[in-house]
């Protein structure tokens, strides 16, 4: 840790300055008005003054205050030795206040975003609990029913008690899998494979998978208009299908009965187009939308997980737009519905 006396050298030159010209302006009234006094006297007395004030003061500086100071900056070094390793001890007031300040500042920052990290990890900590807890719950019920209440007898129970508890086990593995795929997309290790296809057919190939979930609330899927020729784009087709999958079963799930899902596609530049996925369901409340892309971040807590799913989809589907390059959206108005759009490239 450098020393800095630069300021402190200015205040003694100056505070010993003053102190000599008073002086002098002192004897020379004493000699014009009282009594006369010996010139010799009246030039050596004050520059001697002076350079005893000037090495007085600034001795003060460099022992009382500078010890203080010093003491000050490895107090503060204690709790951030990158910051102020390299740092200038300096005896200027100002100068001190506006590192402490600047100090201060950083590590109130650094402190609020430690805090909502650790809010975040909690909340994190407790959402994967309780998506784990929940199907392990329901195996372990339906097996511990088969051995210990002796429905392993009837053969009717037995096979429906396994049949749920697959279904249990089943969604275990959704969760594992879709961590383990934000895991990869995370770190980079999930490769995406490149090539060209017509997405207004896996549109099409999604709403037929779909179909079937959304008569069972009157939802009807549909294009905003008439496509008649192919859109081409480049991307990974079964991550696409699954950003679409994931998209429109959610407006399903989240949608009013005899409501409408409806995707366009529009072409926004020479090598971009823009798909929109757009309900008339619950929509969104405001607060909600800067986290609704956080794994297992659940806007309605219970009623959400009737649904089923692993509480992952949307952020699955950050991450696999996000490692195309591309960007995706979300507008919504509570009780009025939601959209959600995202970037692909139309060319190479």
């Amino acid at each position: 840790m450098a020393i800095s006396f630069k300021k402190s050298y200015k205040f003694a030159f100056k505070s010993s300055l003053y102190i000599s010209f008073f002086v002098v302006l002192s004897l020379l009234v004493y000699h014009n008005f009282i009594q006369p006094i010996n010139y010799f006297i009246l030039i050596v007395f004050p520059i001697t003054l002076f350079f005893f004030s000037f090495f007085l003061m600034q001795y003060r500086v460099e022992v009382f205050i500078y010890k203080r100071i010093k003491k000050l900056y490895d107090e503060v070094s204690l709790l951030d030795a990158t910051s102020l390793k390299n740092k200038t001890v300096t005896t200027d007031v100002s100068t001190l206040t506006n590192d402490i300040r600047n100090f201060a500042k950083e590590k109130k920052i650094q402190i609020e975003s430690l805090n909502i990290r650790e809010e975040y990890r909690r909340e994190f900590l407790g959402n994967i609990s309780h998506e784990l807890k929940t199907p392990l719950f329901t195996v372990q019920g339906y097996l511990d029913t088969l051995i210990e209440g002796g429905a392993i007898k009837d053969k009717n129970l037995r096979v429906k008690y396994i049949e749920r508890a697959s279904k249990g086990v089943e969604r275990l593995i959704n969760i594992v899998q879709d961590l383990d795929m934000i895991s990869k997309f995370e770190v980079g290790d999930l490769n995406i494979d490149i090539e060209g296809f017509d997405i207004i057919a896996e549109i099409q190939n999604v709403f037929d998978l779909l179909e079937m979930k959304a008569d069972v609330k009157n939802i009807i899927l549909m294009f905003d208009e008439k496509y008649i020729s192919p859109i081409h784009v480049y991307a990974d087709k079964d991550k696409i299908q699954q950003v679409l999958t994931n998209l429109v079963m959610n407006s399903i799930k989240y949608g009013k009965e005899n409501g409408t899902t409806e995707i366009a596609v529009e072409k926004i530049s020479k090598t971009k187009i823009l798909v929109r996925i757009q309900d008339n369901g619950q929509g969104i409340e405001h607060q909600h939308l800067s986290r609704i892309f956080e794994r297992f971040y659940r806007i309605n807590k219970s009623g959400s997980r009737e649904e089923g799913g692993s509480g992952l989809g949307l952020a699955i589907v950050k991450h696999i737009i996000e490692a195309h390059n591309e960007k995706i959206f979300v507008q919504s108005t509570y009780q009025k519905g939601s959209e959600f759009s995202f970037t692909l490239k139309t060319s190479k």
